[in-house]
């Protein structure tokens, strides 16, 4: 099993490719949300990039960091530039404040 962590406001969620609707309720309402983009080519147990920005979108949240990033999916400032606003590449040293 995977598990996530919600405190507050904030969600963290790693070593996923999909979350049950029944789980997804309890992410409703996240202002910050991290989750595992491995690459862009498909994963048996993680999320493509392509797949964590559609669950950041449909989950709600304002603000996503992707983690758990391979070094297949491109170059730091490259890939931040394709993600729409709100949703960005977490980096070792990243704090958050919500």
């Amino acid at each position: 099993p995977v598990f996530a962590f919600r405190f507050g406001k904030f969600t963290y969620i790693t070593d996923a490719n999909r979350i049950d609707e029944s789980e997804r309720k309890k992410i409703y309402g996240s202002q910050v949300i991290v989750v595992n983009a491995l690459r862009k080519q498909e994963h048996l147990s993680h999320f493509t990039l392509e797949e964590a920005v559609k669950l950041v979108k449909e989950l709600g949240a304002p603000q996503a960091y992707f983690t758990h990033i391979s070094h297949q999916l491109g170059r730091h400032k490259e890939i931040n530039e394709e993600l729409p606003k709100g949703i960005q590449l977490a980096y070792d040293g990243l704090q958050i404040s919500i």
